[in-house]
Formats: structure tokens, C-alpha cells, sequence
């Protein structure tokens, strides 16, 4: 007996990370050292984005930055803005950092909703992964000296 499920499409192979099918968009979570890794491609539409939201937000962790990269996206909906309201809320929540990696189709519609300066923007998981690594960095430089004794 075989069982099936449309929810999740392993499209990869074992050893790497599945990938979630939520109608048109697809979804990849990474757990890095760093941060978690959340990667949409496709579509975020009213017909995925309950699902899409719930997905997302259940890789918010306390204690471990989130980057959300959406560079995949090729079609964001207007109603698609609340999931970053959504975002950003919960990682308030969980007192995490996050950023945004944007697709143009992302872009557009945050600047057409006036939401364009609203969140924590960077151009690449490269990028975000390294602004994690210098917030650790200097916070280890300025608690470093506090730690040491001094006799």
C-alpha cells in the first residue's frame, strides 16, 4: 500500500531539503548557522496564501534570525503584503531579526501599496547571511571586555 500526498513534492533528493508545493508557489526551508532560510518561488496569490502564511511562520524560531527570499517570486498579489505583515509580526514576537530578499514582481507591489520602506530589505541570502555574521561579530567585541576579569 502506498501512501501519497499533494501537500509536499519531494522534488530533490534525499539528502537535501524537500520542497513544500503550496498551489503555485513552492517553498524550501534552510536551517543555517546563521538563520533560518525560507525560499518561495512561483506565485503568492489569495488562492496559496493562507498556506503559504502558516508554512512560513512556523520556521520562526527564537533566538535564530530569519531571512525570507522571495527573489523567486514572479507574481505577488496585493493581499500577498499581509504574509510580510505576518513576518515581521512574528519575529517580533520570537525577538528575531529578519530581512527580506525581494523579487521586481515583490518590489512593485510594495511600492504600488505604499509599503516599500516597511521592512528589512536586502539583495541577496548572501548578503543577509553576512549582515547576521557582523551583528554576531560585534556583539561579541563589545561583550568580550565585559566578560574578562580584570584582578
Amino acid at each position: 500500500m502506498t501512501v501519497s500526498t499533494n501537500a509536499v513534492a519531494d522534488l530533490t533528493p534525499r539528502h537535501r531539503n524537500p520542497v513544500f508545493d503550496c498551489g503555485a508557489a513552492r517553498i524550501r526551508t534552510q536551517c543555517r548557522h546563521l538563520a533560518t532560510v525560507v525560499t518561495i518561488s512561483g506565485a503568492i496569490d489569495a488562492g496559496n496564501l493562507d498556506h503559504v502564511s502558516e508554512y512560513s511562520r512556523r520556521f520562526i524560531l527564537p533566538d535564530n534570525p530569519f531571512v525570507f527570499d522571495l527573489s523567486g517570486v514572479d507574481c505577488f498579489s496585493a493581499q500577498a503584503v499581509s504574509l510580510l505583515h505576518l513576518v515581521d509580526d512574528e519575529c517580533f514576537r520570537a525577538g528575531v531579526e529578519w530581512v527580506l530578499v525581494p523579487s521586481r514582481a515583490v518590489l512593485q507591489i510594495l511600492r504600488i501599496t505604499d509599503e516599500d520602506g516597511a521592512f528589512p530589505v536586502v539583495d541577496s541570502v548572501h548578503e543577509a547571511l553576512r549582515h547576521f555574521a557582523d551583528v554576531i561579530a560585534m556583539r561579541r567585541r563589545v561583550l568580550l571586555p565585559l566578560l574578562t576579569r580584570t584582578a
